[in-house]
């Protein structure tokens, strides 16, 4: 902890703002370590939340509002997904934004000796990371994986030092002062949260925030041209190293796992390759080690076969970019896709047109995936889920000698009908399973 301290920030004062997972994670950090600070002060846009928690001297919560406390607070820890345009006190955090921090921050700054990978992008994030956690773990290095995956960063245990996998996503990474990866990793960068950063460049710059405080002895990975030309333009001080996907293929074949020799995880395994090189993990210990991997859920998740058709759940791709991998990498697609489009998306369907039978519209903004897949491909509207599931079952039946693949790659965020991707999924292979292995009416 002394380490803290030579940041010059022991004996500090330290606002909380926003009671999610990573807030409260951060509430119990704190906790822990209380002879590093001074006190600690809560806020939420939540009332009840708020009203939990509130101003520490000490051991003793005393009475404050957010506005005679802010100035005189030295960091201001801010949770991923709060917007300074939309946060109830936005004024305040606009003025003070210069103290504002993040859970990531924390992290580095109580633990600078231990060894991280962060691992960021647009799509392909969770799933290098639990790839890379298997590898690992199966090459006997002690290692922990947290961020926007699993555990909050500051939860982890941390004991004998292991090698720790964070998983960054650009809400964390846009406020993030002190983030200093040994080794960093941007697997690709494609429009999304528009709305949140206000613009592509925004988005942007915050997935470059990995490579901004590495030195000459860190790793930063890259495979983009484009990524490429800003990481030598920014003059960023860590060893480069280019992922190049051919690198990887030559090691492909020997990789006896469907899942991940699946087009949509080529990209991932290049990045972990090359890492795993770096690492100095033997060729044939890395192909022996991915045999066992499983996947993960709601990515690309082949949870169902029967006779010659195949189900796929990619709930998890919330933009055409993400969908596209499942359309590529899969033929004869009953697809449903629509949910709340990312600002900005297009759908770019090309030649993927050939490998789709029929779309299912869900979802309420039926009018922008219409227009998006216009007369390239037959489309029925089915609104839900349910009647989604219904008419395939329907169209399907009398291509009996036909190999299909019914796929939920909604290349939309799921907010406008479900809680949350994972709901979503879960949701269409219970019906799934009640229509096609039950026979049962949805």
């Amino acid at each position: 902890m002394a380490s803290f301290c030579a940041y010059g920030l022991g004996a500090h004062r330290f606002c909380v703002y926003g009671l999610g997972a990573t807030g409260q994670s951060v509430i119990n950090y704190l906790n822990k370590e209380r002879e590093y600070f001074s006190d600690y002060y809560v806020w939420d846009d939540d009332a009840a939340k708020r009203n939990f928690f509130g101003v520490h001297i000490g051991e003793q919560k005393v009475k404050a509002k957010f506005s005679e406390i802010i100035d005189f607070t030295d960091f201001i820890v801010l949770s991923p997904g709060i917007s300074l345009k939309k946060a109830k006190l936005k004024k305040k955090l606009i003025e003070n934004r210069d103290k504002i921090i993040t859970d990531l921050d924390l992290f580095y700054l109580f633990n600078p000796e231990i060894k991280t990978i962060v691992v960021t992008g647009t799509n392909g994030k969770s799933t290098t990371c639990k790839i890379l956690e298997h590898v690992l773990r199966k090459n006997n290095i002690n290692v922990r994986l947290g961020g926007n995956i699993g555990k909050p960063v500051l939860d982890l245990d941390l004991k004998n030092e292991p090698l720790v996998i964070i998983e960054a996503s650009s809400f964390q990474l846009a406020y993030s002062k002190y983030i200093k990866p040994d080794y960093a990793l941007i697997l690709n960068i494609t429009k999304d949260h528009l709305d949140w950063h206000g613009s592509y460049k925004n988005y942007v710059d915050s997935k470059f925030k990995i490579f901004s405080k590495q030195k000459r002895n860190n790793f930063a990975f890259i495979s983009n041209k484009i990524i490429l030309k800003k990481f030598k333009k920014e003059r960023y001080e860590s060893k480069l190293e280019f992922v190049n996907i051919e690198s990887y293929n030559k090691i492909k074949n020997r990789i006896k796992n469907d899942y991940l020799n699946s087009e949509s995880n080529e990209e991932n395994m290049s990045f972990v390759y090359a890492l795993s090189k770096i690492l100095k993990i033997n060729e044939t210990s890395l192909v022996n080690s991915l045999k066992s991997f499983k996947g993960l859920p709601h990515r690309h998740e082949i949870f169902y076969k029967k006779d010659n058709k195949i189900f796929i759940n990619d709930s998890k791709a919330t933009s055409f970019e993400a969908t596209k991998y499942a359309l590529r990498s899969n033929k004869n697609i009953f697809w449903i896709v629509g949910g709340l489009p990312k600002v900005g998306d297009r759908f770019q369907l090309g030649r993927i047109k050939k490998n789709i039978i029929k779309a299912y519209i869900i979802g309420k903004n039926i009018s922008f995936f219409r227009k998006q897949i216009g007369k390239k491909i037959p489309f029925t509207v089915s609104k839900n889920m349910r009647n989604a599931v219904n008419n395939i079952y329907k169209d399907i039946k009398p291509k009996k000698d036909l190999k299909k693949t019914i796929l939920l790659s909604p290349a939309a965020a799921s907010f406008d009908q479900f809680s949350n991707f994972e709901n979503r999924g879960n949701y269409f292979k219970n019906l799934i399973i009640k229509k096609f292995k039950q026979g049962l009416n949805v």
